[in-house]
């Protein structure tokens, strides 16, 4: 998984490949089916549809093994004060140390608060991706409201983390939520050897990023 997404550059992002996507199993509003054929008719190589503590898409798709799809997850954090999301890609979703950290019920997937209660530590998180032979990623870096990213993505590295969005538009709240400038995971990427990953976010249809 790693020498796969390793290869795909910033071109791909967007229009053929999108690693961060959301269906109506969290707090998307599309369903899960749907925006895979949605990706099919858009030819795009790749998507993962990284649901918020939930992997339930991927045991429930009629087209769980089609080959356009990475399996994904979003976890949801806290670390040094700070929320985050780290996302697990490439994952074994039979693995049974990833399914105990998933969500227990509807409203871990899709209430923000109870979100926010029930977030897990990055330690437990990254271990568990590992664990499912999938690779952990930062999500939206510069949304991490920390006075030092770099510190803070260097302890993440610590901890196991494997890469880091870089590609990321931005755009909605997390416009105006920033606390680093958006060049900077770019070069803490190079700067700790971490996999640069990219996806819209997105929490309604694909076709909003023709």
């Amino acid at each position: 998984m790693k020498d796969l997404i390793k290869n795909f550059n910033k071109e791909d992002y967007y229009s053929k490949i999108n690693l961060h996507i959301h269906s109506n199993i969290s707090d998307g509003e599309c369903d899960f089916d749907e925006l895979i054929k949605q990706a099919r008719k858009l030819n795009m190589k790749y998507i993962s549809i990284t649901d918020h503590n939930s992997i339930q898409g991927y045991k429930t798709s009629i087209y769980k093994d089609d080959p356009i799809l990475i399996k994904g997850v979003e976890f949801d954090c806290f670390y040094k004060m700070s929320l985050l999301h780290i996302l697990g890609y490439g994952i074994d979703i039979e693995n049974k140390e990833l399914n105990a950290l998933c969500a227990q019920n509807e409203k871990e997937q899709k209430n923000d608060l109870i979100r926010l209660f029930k977030s897990r530590h990055p330690k437990k998180v990254i271990n568990a991706i590992h664990s499912a032979k999938g690779i952990a990623v930062l999500a939206h870096p510069c949304c991490c409201n920390v006075f030092n990213l770099d510190n803070f993505v260097y302890n993440l590295k610590k901890l196991g983390l494997d890469g880091i969005e870089t590609h990321y538009p931005y755009d909605r709240f997390r416009g105006i939520l920033k606390f680093s400038s958006r060049e900077l995971p770019k070069k803490l990427a190079k700067k700790y050897d971490l996999i640069e990953t990219g996806g819209s976010d997105e929490h309604k249809s694909l076709y909003n990023h023709l």
